[in-house]
């Protein structure tokens, strides 16, 4: 199973949506709850390396999905369950 990784807000409807899609297939992630957090946003913008600041960010296997749209864009193209199957890459 891949490793899914999402940079939240609380408050943020984006981030809820593109949770619950995630939780609606089963998926397990790791959530960071980046709220009012500048270094944490500073960090995941730099990890996304596309400048986007806004939340949610997902990345799957450390590959940069984008935020809710691009989630639910892969899932109706009926590609995100082919990233969802790929299994964590292990660095050596």
């Amino acid at each position: 199973m891949a490793n899914v990784e999402i940079y939240t807000w609380k408050t943020c409807p984006f981030c809820r949506r593109a949770k619950q899609l995630l939780d609606r297939k089963g998926v397990t992630y790791t959530e960071y709850a980046i709220d009012g957090d500048e270094a944490a946003r500073d960090a995941m913008m730099a990890r996304g390396n596309d400048g986007r600041r806004s939340v949610p960010q997902v990345f799957i296997n450390n590959q940069h999905i984008g935020g809710s749209d691009d989630l639910y864009a892969l899932e109706r193209r009926g590609r995100l369950d082919e990233w969802l199957a790929q299994p964590e890459a292990i660095s050596h």
